[in-house]
């Protein structure tokens, strides 16, 4: 496996199960989106081993064996993967936490054995060590600028608990189908929803009303998040703010059908997710220009 096909591999990863931010990385200069990509088929690649309907091997022997090629990759071994020589390589070039890997490979362990949380506060656990680490594997390649890098890592966090809630409420049916619950417990109680509620053809009023109050917990990570985008070099920023709009636009579509998640999988109208494109290509051009201009002038 080349390094280039490793990349080429993690890009087709990413354009067919990430569309949204898929689309918001083509806003990126060019160098950059390997890497995202790269980053991207990774946390795929490793949740395909956890979720995929058609491996019948045993899933966790080959979590832990990825799990062994990624620590002797780290360590210098040549890694023979589809996915790993693009991941390791640019977590080499981009000096990526090691403790970040760690922390998504354990929440993907999590899910082997993990079907419920019982309150919020266990259900971020998870989710530190899923999005909210693969939030922080990016910061690196999207650029803080210089002197913010410490300052962007909140932020960065926060925007990748923001996008894994939306997707946990829009994917509710098809993760109560893998038998996992990923809504805390304690809330279907508040709201007098029985877990098979999920499970059904249509949203009932109570499930409903459940996804309402966890849809406020996502736009509060949207906010948490909001201010970390200006932290970025500008040639990064319009790709974050294209795939805040289109992942803000997920749950702007749910709250528009009120709720309704499980009569049918909830998408972003392809117009709309056009025209966030075309309203951030100018800026990105734009931004691009003005930061080769200001890295040539540099001595």
């Amino acid at each position: 496996m080349t390094l280039t096909a490793s990349y080429e591999n993690c890009r087709r990863l990413h354009a067919r199960y990430g569309r949204s931010y898929y689309l918001a990385t083509r806003l990126l200069p060019q160098w950059k989106r390997r890497h995202v990509h790269a980053l991207y088929g990774f946390a795929r690649y490793a949740d395909e081993i956890v979720d995929s309907v058609t491996m019948t091997a045993d899933r966790a022997g080959a979590l832990d064996a990825l799990a062994a090629r990624v620590a002797a990759g780290l360590a210098g071994a040549r890694a023979d993967d589809p996915v790993l020589p693009a991941f390791l390589h640019t977590v080499q070039s981009f000096g990526i936490g090691h403790d970040d890997i760690g922390a998504f490979l354990a929440s993907m362990r999590a899910d082997l054995s993990v079907t419920r949380y019982a309150t919020y506060d266990d259900l971020l656990g998870y989710m530190a060590g899923s999005a909210a680490a693969v939030g922080t594997m990016m910061l690196p390649v999207l650029e803080p600028a210089p002197g913010r890098e410490e300052a962007a890592r909140e932020p960065a966090r926060q925007l990748g608990l923001a996008f894994q809630l939306t997707n946990f409420l829009r994917d509710v049916g098809e993760d109560f189908a893998r038998g996992r619950v990923y809504l805390p417990m304690e809330d279907l109680d508040k709201f007098g929803v029985e877990p098979a509620a999920l499970g059904a053809s249509r949203t009932g009023r109570a499930v409903r009303e459940l996804l309402a109050f966890e849809a406020g917990r996502a736009r509060e990570h949207y906010r948490a998040a909001a201010d970390g985008i200006r932290l970025l070099v500008p040639s990064s920023q319009p790709c974050l703010h294209a795939a805040v709009d289109l992942y803000g636009g997920i749950l702007d579509e749910i709250e528009r059908r009120g709720f309704e998640v499980l009569a049918g999988r909830v998408r972003v109208p392809r117009r709309r997710r056009a025209a966030v494109f075309a309203r951030r290509l100018l800026d990105s051009a734009g931004a691009s220009r003005a930061e080769r201009r200001v890295r040539v002038e540099l001595p």
